[in-house]
């Protein structure tokens, strides 16, 4: 296992995120549109994702999304899958939604949180904000802003000097196909940290989902 990013970094990525969605909202509101915010985590850290962003960003609106129910592999999980609350306490309809993941992989996750979102209401617009991008896509999802990006693709771009990976992020060195990635956020963890470790090692606390 090796750390990619101890929590001094993580929270350099947390912050450069936070600016992209501020100057998001700041772009719409330039334009006339009044249309609220909200910040919308999926359940398990990207929930406390969302809620570090929500602590700069000042969105109008904070929710969490579990997805366990609308997962594409739930007949495959354990028989009595642990379902926690999804806490959106205010209409969808017509408000520019932030989802928040940490880690972004084969995009079977969001899908299911899409839905969920779908069913709950029909928001303005929806972003992707993602802490990590894995690559290795199943499904054709691709963030909006990633802080780090490991897909190792060849959509980036070079400005002021810097090389900058899909979504704006930093590009990073892609990880090999047998290594996983898993991502540690305080409250859940003891640190914040992200983490590489061979798929042949039991990931550590954190690891993150699809």
């Amino acid at each position: 296992m090796r750390v990619l990013a101890d929590d001094k970094r993580v929270a350099e990525l947390v912050d450069d995120l936070s600016k992209a969605v501020t100057r998001d909202m700041a772009g719409a509101r330039s334009r006339g549109d009044d249309a609220k915010w909200a910040i919308i985590g999926i359940r398990s850290r990207g929930d406390v994702l969302a809620q570090r962003l929500a602590q700069t960003v000042k969105p109008d609106l904070v929710g969490t999304l579990d997805i366990t129910l609308y997962r594409d592999d739930l007949s495959e999980l354990a028989s009595q899958p642990i379902v926690r609350p999804t806490e959106i306490p205010f209409s969808l309809d017509g408000v520019h939604v932030v989802l928040v993941d940490d880690v972004l992989m084969t995009g079977r996750s969001v899908r299911a949180a899409l839905q969920l979102l779908m069913d709950l209401g029909r928001p303005k617009r929806v972003w992707l904000i993602v802490l990590v991008d894995r690559g290795q896509r199943e499904l054709p999802i691709s963030p909006d802003h990633v802080a780090l990006d490991l897909s190792g693709s060849a959509a980036h771009r070079s400005t002021g000097g810097h090389t900058i990976g899909r979504g704006g992020g930093e590009l990073a060195q892609a990880v090999a196909p047998d290594e996983r990635v898993t991502v540690q956020l305080n409250p859940t963890d003891d640190s914040d940290a992200i983490l590489i470790h061979s798929a042949r090692t039991p990931p550590t606390k954190g690891a993150a989902g699809p």
